[in-house]
């Protein structure tokens, strides 16, 4: 027996709620499907592929990458031009470069609150897929 899953998503409680949403609509282009903000309480629902990233509010912040231990996640955004997101995120002053893997190529960051992200040569993905 299987559940009957008809949609998929992933919630982000964040300490740093506009920075975070601004992150991930403006600098991957999710578009957003809705928001709430009810006696304190706000998220806003993101498309994340053919599902959703819902960002909310009460994370914890750092300063910096959280390690695999603070956060035990990590988004990962598949990209078909790697250099060409390294340029758009170096644009938002975000300093990083492409990780050369036997795997793949990938660029390493963090959001507001330190939650990692990584971004990967879609390419490659596929080419994992494939063998």
């Amino acid at each position: 027996m299987k559940a009957n899953v008809v949609r998929y998503g992933v919630i982000l409680n964040t300490e740093h709620y506009l920075e975070c949403v601004a992150f991930y609509r403006e600098l991957f282009g999710l578009h957003q499907l809705f928001e709430r903000d009810e006696g304190g309480f706000k998220l806003t629902c993101l498309e994340f592929g053919h599902g959703y990233l819902m960002v909310e509010r009460g994370g914890k912040a750092k300063k910096g990458v959280k390690s695999p231990e603070e956060s035990s996640f990590k988004l990962r955004f598949n990209v078909d031009d790697l250099e060409e997101a390294l340029r758009v995120i170096r644009s938002w002053g975000i300093q990083t470069t492409i990780i050369e893997n036997a795997w793949g190529r990938t660029i390493n960051i963090a959001d507001p609150d330190g939650n990692r992200v990584g971004i990967r040569d879609d390419a490659g993905f596929v080419n994992q897929i494939n063998t």
